[in-house]
């Protein structure tokens, strides 16, 4: 990974602000890290290990994925997502309500979700699968009068948990394959794969050159994005924390080191 550092280390010596990268190729286990250990606010990045709680719950029995929840009046938050403009009373499955929190990084959802498995389990599983560095406190969107610390992630908390799913080891091989599926049809992003070749759309079924599953996190003053790149047989997962940096110049960043990784896995 020495040539890929170098490039990320030019790409990000041109910003502004605070960077943290972590960075590890799957297939070989090399890794380039930066900060990694270096607690940045989490936005909603803190909706990763929500997602795996949710599927570690499944997997024990404690919940099922079909099972619905009713969207109430009191759940409905601003920010990202289309639930704030739903009909209270509809009925969701958690699945769901899991995939709107993800790939439209929807805040009702998430809050919904926190109330069904508990601050305290979401807190727990974040310890088991390695991210001991990262802490959830409260629900988005809502400020409590007492609140006493705020969600927070390191880059390399993060990319230990892609590392897991793309490994079939985050809660088991199925939940792993599903919550990457889940992540794979992201429709949000900063960047990271806006420099990458075009997808192939005109002919039917053919194999594209890349795919990511991925998620990204923002408020203001930060500019977060995690995703596990595939090209070719190769895959890396790869945290960018970023803050203090315009929201466009951090975007425009992230996509050159984008653009750099995808040539590393191609050349």
């Amino acid at each position: 990974m020495g040539g890929l550092q170098k490039a990320i280390e030019i790409c990000i010596g041109e910003a502004e602000g605070n960077w943290a990268v972590a960075a590890e190729e799957i297939n070989n286990g090399s890794t380039f890290i930066l900060q990694g250990d270096r607690q940045y606010y989490a936005a909603s990045l803190i909706k990763v290990p929500i997602m795996v709680a949710a599927f570690k719950l499944a997997e024990k029995g404690d919940l099922r994925l079909r099972d619905q929840l009713t969207l109430e009046a009191e759940d409905q938050v601003g920010g990202c997502g289309v639930l704030q403009h739903m009909s209270p009373g509809i009925k969701l499955p958690v699945h769901d309500l899991v995939t709107l929190m993800i790939i439209q990084s929807d805040n009702t959802a998430t809050n919904m979700l926190i109330d069904l498995v508990g601050m305290e389990r979401i807190q727990s599983v974040m310890r088991e699968i390695g991210m001991t560095q990262s802490e959830i406190h409260h629900k988005l969107m809502i400020v409590a009068v007492d609140r006493k610390a705020t969600n927070c992630v390191t880059a390399l908390d993060v990319t230990a948990v892609l590392r897991l799913m793309a490994k079939g080891e985050c809660v088991s091989l199925h939940a792993s394959q599903q919550m990457i599926h889940i992540m794979k049809q992201q429709q949000l992003s900063n960047g990271f794969t806006s420099l990458l070749p075009a997808l192939q759309e005109t002919v039917v079924g053919s194999i594209n050159d890349w795919e990511a599953a991925s998620k990204t996190g923002n408020v203001e003053g930060i500019t977060h994005e995690t995703a596990i790149l595939y090209a070719g047989k190769r895959a890396v997962a790869i945290t960018i924390l970023v803050e203090g940096v315009a929201e466009r110049q951090a975007q425009e960043t992230i996509a050159q080191i984008g653009k750099s990784i995808y040539s590393y896995m191609t050349t």
